[in-house]
């Protein structure tokens, strides 16, 4: 019919329309969903799946987008229906009504019931994050791994998420910057060039200046160097990895319940308050707004306990409960099979080289002037670790089947295996994650067991241990003939051989693979162990330094850990086989008596700096008490300084004194364990010229015969005390008393001074010792403890069967003050056998007045002093303690 058409008809207008394929990619379009993914680099990318596909389609498809070999640590984060979404990118994941994106549920009915926040391509916006947060990111396998918890964090701390104290932001934005710039160079960057760079929250000119100041210190270190330098110091941070719950205590009071990798942890005003382990959880419930955890009963408890805590909703309360239930299956209870190696990303050079290393927390060699960002075609920065044996984390043994809540079992039925850093037993890199017991919105009720007791049957060590996952390790003594390791356990404490301690730069350090704390020791030069002593399995290790060639041979199944293996604080282990350059004062049948084993964990903060990270996050005043009588008009020129003020639950009251009760003084109290001694104090600021005649009323008062003072009158042009004393031979009247100095005798370091003090009213006379330290310099500490020790021992002779109190005062009264009161405390727990633990007494000191021991300086020295006086023998346990 149309054969006699001319084609020219259709000329220019001619087209063709594929009818077919239309109808297919509506049908396409009818089957799919597109959503777009906020990645930690601030780049985005849109993703399409089936539209009845579950959240784990998607998560699949991001982890394979970033070629992420370690992926159960992450997860995709929206905003509920109810949160409004920010037009800013970075202030969208601080929203607080997040949800993360359930594996288990459809896609499309979690984002269309929870979520109306579209991009400006009109789909729902997903955000990559960090949701498991391990206690030391640095032992993570992969570097690209750590290297988006590091620009996790570093976000968490720009956004305000993770308080951070003002000194460690400028350090952690150093590093940042490090990363991301490399060397400082004057000719390429200037005093300037943080003028359009956000780094930390209120970021200033002082701020900022203290940042390029130690980002020059940072010269020579690779990106990955400073990335993993960050990640050690961010760690320490008190809010790091805690997920943050408002909540209501039983008193109503306004609390925060936060759950970490090691447990359920209670902050108030954003302090530590409390800490409940997974280990010492039986039960996690809630009930409408109530949530509820059960704790292990104690053999000395014959109750359970349950401690209860309001929440703000059911469904706020019901999100805590399942950040539990995954927590706790996250850290303690999967040991899934370890996945199979890939090859290299070809976005992500690495260079494994399988050498010693102290994994970046020295510079490389050639890792200078040739740091540059590192960048790909497709944006994402990748990382390499040079010249680093990279350690591999044990994931443990084949996944074994769930229970009906969805939790798996350890094949010897210890449904509590954890490891105290929180990274043992996490689930497999790439393996599905685990099934979460029911989250049911119509429930109105849920329990989910957490602890169970392990089976009788089954004992550690036996024979019906896998051949999977075991470890042969190699290693020979060093010079001083020790490999570097500590062991707990034994068959005749019914435990398995664990690795209890590995000390740093030894064989046991060094070793490839090396040698992890919580690796149980299976065989020991070919020869099993499971039924061998303690003991013997120490005498063993020892005798391998003896043999032809020295060396010893391991079998190690790694990363096991006892479910009643302390997880506070984090550093803390109990070692039982002592290293012999240790003094073994205490110590007898190879058991570690608590004075020693303190003292080891006091060495090991010290090598590993957590020690003076944990005094840095201790309250400087404690909360609820007041300081109202110091404010009071007519005693604020009472006080040196405006911010040093005596609680009015411990101040000293002076009762014949004609200005008033009021001096800038506290009653410090320091109970010696064990022994049934009190040493009594009374720490003060040094006097001003308006308050000699109170100082010395206090000194009637109070009964004192000795005066302790750790300042010089003037510092560095600065009067930091008044002379409230006499010259040699001279009487000066304070009021109705009268004070004449008898005896005086200087030295470098020290002055002695001898006073009596007479009342005029009634002739009544005392005897006053007056001894002052001179060597502490005018900024930071001494560089040795050497006169400051033979100090401490001169005072403690003073102090002999003394019962009034002592008065300590420098200039404020809390510095140097607290540094000795601690020193002295310290010894008088070693002299008891009694364990020393430095921060609980400065807790101590800090609830009887604020502030005592002002700096981290101060504090280092005084552990450092501590740690000499055990070590060299200077104080020892008495005779009648050392049974203990």
């Amino acid at each position: 019919m149309l054969e006699g058409v001319s084609r020219r008809t259709f000329g220019g207008s001619s087209g063709t329309y594929n009818v077919r394929a239309s109808e297919l990619a509506r049908h396409k379009a009818l089957k799919t969903l597109r959503v777009q993914v906020a990645f930690l680099d601030d780049s985005t990318q849109v993703f399409e799946i089936e539209k009845r596909a579950k959240g784990q389609a998607l998560l699949d498809l991001v982890f394979n987008h970033l070629e992420l070999i370690e992926r159960d640590f992450f997860g995709l984060q929206y905003l509920e229906a109810s949160t409004v979404a920010s037009e800013n990118p970075r202030l969208e994941g601080a929203l607080m009504k997040k949800r993360w994106l359930d594996p288990l549920k459809p896609v499309k009915k979690q984002l269309r019931i929870r979520t109306k926040s579209l991009g400006t391509c009109g789909l729902p916006v997903l955000y990559f994050r960090v949701k498991f947060w391990v206690s030391d990111p640095g032992k993570l396998t992969e570097e690209y791994t750590r290297y988006h918890v590091f620009l996790q964090l570093r976000r968490d701390i720009l956004d305000g998420r993770l308080s951070t104290p003002a000194s460690s932001a400028a350090l952690l934005a150093s590093y940042a910057l490090q990363s991301e710039l490399g060397d400082y160079s004057p000719e390429e960057h200037g005093n300037t060039y943080l003028s359009d760079m956000r780094l930390v929250p209120n970021q200033n000119d002082e701020i900022e200046k203290k940042i390029i100041e130690l980002h020059k210190l940072h010269k020579g270190q690779s990106p990955a160097d400073a990335e993993f330098n960050f990640l050690d110091h961010a760690k320490r941070l008190d809010l790091y990895g805690v997920d943050l719950h408002k909540a209501r205590d039983s008193t109503n009071r306004e609390i925060h319940l936060g759950v970490t990798a090691i447990g359920l942890v209670v902050l108030q005003n954003g302090i530590k308050m409390n800490t409940f382990s997974w280990a010492k959880i039986v039960k996690i419930s809630f009930k409408r707004k109530q949530f509820f955890i059960q704790l292990r009963r104690e053999l000395s408890e014959n109750y359970d306990s349950v401690l209860g805590f309001n929440l703000g909703s059911y469904r706020a309360c019901k999100c805590l409960w399942k950040s539990c239930v995954e927590h706790h299956t996250f850290f303690r209870l999967h040991t899934p099979r370890t996945p199979a190696r890939k090859s290299p990303s070809k976005r992500f050079a690495r260079q494994t080289v399988p050498t010693p290393s102290d994994l970046g927390r020295k510079a490389r060699s050639g890792s200078g002037s040739s740091i540059r960002p590192r960048t790909d075609s497709s944006g994402y920065k990748v990382t390499s670790l040079q010249g680093a044996k990279t350690p591999k984390m044990a994931w443990g043994e084949a996944q074994t089947p769930e229970d009906e809540n969805g939790y798996s079992e350890r094949e010897d039925g210890e449904r509590g295996v954890c490891s105290e850093d929180g990274i043992g037993l996490g689930r497999s890199v790439g393996g599905p994650p685990p099934a979460p017991p029911s989250t049911s919105s119509s429930a109105s009720s849920v329990e989910s067991d957490v602890g169970a007791s392990p089976s009788p049957d089954h004992q550690p060590g036996g024979s019906d241990e896998s051949a999977h996952g075991l470890v042969t390790i190699r290693m020979k003594p060093d010079d001083a003939g020790k490999f570097g390791f500590n062991v707990k356990g034994g068959a005749d404490q019914n435990l398995p051989v664990l690795v209890s301690r590995v000390a740093p730069n030894t064989p046991a350090d060094r070793c490839y693979p090396r040698l992890n704390e919580g690796d149980q020791v299976l065989l020991i030069n070919g020869r099993d162990v499971s039924a061998m002593t303690h003991e013997q399995v120490v005498n063993f290790i020892r005798a391998s330094r003896e043999c032809h060639s020295g060396e010893l041979v391991l079998t190690v199944k790694q990363n096991v850990y006892l479910a009643e293996e302390l997880e506070e604080p984090a550093f803390q282990y109990v070692p039982e086989a002592l290293p012999s350059s240790v003094s073994s004062v205490g110590v007898s049948g190879g058991q570690a008596a608590p004075l020693h084993e303190s003292m080891l964990l006091l060495t090991e903060g010290l090598e590993a700096g957590s020690l003076v990270a944990q005094f840095e996050q201790l309250y400087r005043r404690k909360p609820g008490l007041t300081v109202s009588e110091a404010r009071r008009q007519e005693n604020e020129k009472k006080n040196r300084y405006r911010d040093i003020s005596p609680y009015d639950t411990t101040r000293v009251r002076l009762t014949n004194a004609p200005s008033g009760d009021y001096i800038n003084a506290s009653y410090v109290n320091m109970e010696i364990q064990g022994s049934g001694i009190i040493n009594r104090y009374i720490a003060c600021q040094g006097p001003l010229a308006g308050t000699c005649i109170d100082f010395w009323q206090m000194v009637w008062e109070q009964q004192s015969t000795l005066i302790v003072m750790l300042t010089t009158v003037v510092e560095q042009g600065r009067v930091k005390c008044h002379r409230y004393w006499p010259r040699l031979y001279e009487t000066v009247d304070y009021g109705t008393l009268q004070v004449t100095c008898l005896k005086e005798e200087e030295t470098p370091g020290f002055a002695f001074r001898e006073f009596t003090l007479i009342n005029t009213e009634n002739q009544d006379e005392r005897h006053i010792t007056h001894m002052q330290y001179l060597a502490w310099p005018d900024h930071g500490v001494p560089d040795d403890s050497t006169e400051f020790l033979n100090f401490v021992a001169q005072v403690r002779r003073a102090r002999a069967g003394m019962v009034e109190p002592t008065i300590v005062h420098c200039s404020a009264g809390i510095g140097r003050t607290g540094v000795l009161i601690l020193m002295e405390t310290a010894q008088c727990l070693i002299e008891a056998n009694e364990p020393v633990y430095p921060l609980d007494v400065v807790r101590a000191m800090r609830d009887q007045r604020a502030m005592m021991i002002q700096t981290a300086s101060q504090y280092r020295f005084v552990c450092e002093a501590i740690q000499r006086v055990y070590s060299e023998g200077l104080v020892k346990p008495l005779a009648e303690y050392q049974q203990r």
